[in-house]
């Protein structure tokens, strides 16, 4: 559909890169200087559990987003090149988004809190889960050992596709996380129009527009298209 309007991803592709910037900052002044700082021992048990945000943000849904852009960021590239990056990548991703959700669990743990009773933490699981999942397909089917030429040209569009489904799942997931934690702050007594209301607000309002940049960059041609290796582009349905 983006390709129909005549949409070019290289715009998208910018945008994304400035929102993904801004809600890096964001999120870290939120958790240093708002919320005290990092750590993965602490006696203050809260220290623990910022590293989880600042990781699922920014190891786990910026890096994979530059994972999902690398193709249209750097058209150039070779297939062979731009498709290892891809996969380093997204592998990164998930090992810093499973640390990330380590750390929220070892806060729960340490401070007597429950596990796994929201939803915010049942899509969690399951966006990594499926991450890994997709990961490993896209290894197996895509790197090593290969599956044979047409039948990796049937699972482009599908692997595409359901890449597409558990990013959107991730960022629907971070915007629960943010509601949850603001909840409980607030409901801790922090002022609901004080300045770290609105940073976290604005915070999540950025993500959004990062992952709506994202998702129309990865379905956009790039400026410069070439099929290799006799792969055709990937469709859109609309």
């Amino acid at each position: 559909m983006a390709g129909a309007l005549g949409v070019k991803a290289t715009p998208f592709t910018y945008a994304a890169h400035a929102l993904g910037a801004a809600a890096a900052a964001m999120v870290l002044v939120w958790c240093i200087h708002f919320r005290g700082g990092l750590a993965l021992e602490a006696v203050n048990k809260n220290l623990i559990f910022n590293v989880h945000p600042v990781l699922m943000l920014i190891g786990f849904i910026i890096l994979g987003s530059e994972a999902i852009m690398v193709y249209k960021v750097f058209p150039g590239l070779s297939h062979d090149t731009a498709k290892l990056t891809h996969l380093i990548l997204h592998a990164i991703a998930i090992v810093l988004g499973a640390v990330g959700i380590y750390c929220a669990f070892k806060f729960h743990n340490e401070s007597g809190i429950a596990n796994l009773y929201s939803l915010h933490s049942w899509l969690g699981i399951g966006a990594i889960s499926l991450y890994g999942i997709q990961w490993i397909f896209g290894f197996v089917t895509f790197f090593f050992p290969g599956a044979a030429p047409d039948v990796r040209r049937g699972a482009l569009p599908w692997h595409a596709l359901f890449g597409l489904f558990v990013y959107v799942l991730t960022l629907a997931t971070a915007e629960l996380g943010f509601l949850e934690k603001m909840t409980f702050l607030q409901s801790s007594g922090l002022d609901k129009y004080g300045a770290e209301a609105l940073l976290v607000n604005f915070t999540a309002l950025v993500v959004v527009l990062f992952g709506a940049a994202v998702v129309v960059a990865a379905v956009a041609p790039a400026a410069k298209v070439e099929e290799p290796e006799g792969y055709a582009p990937i469709p859109v349905i609309g």
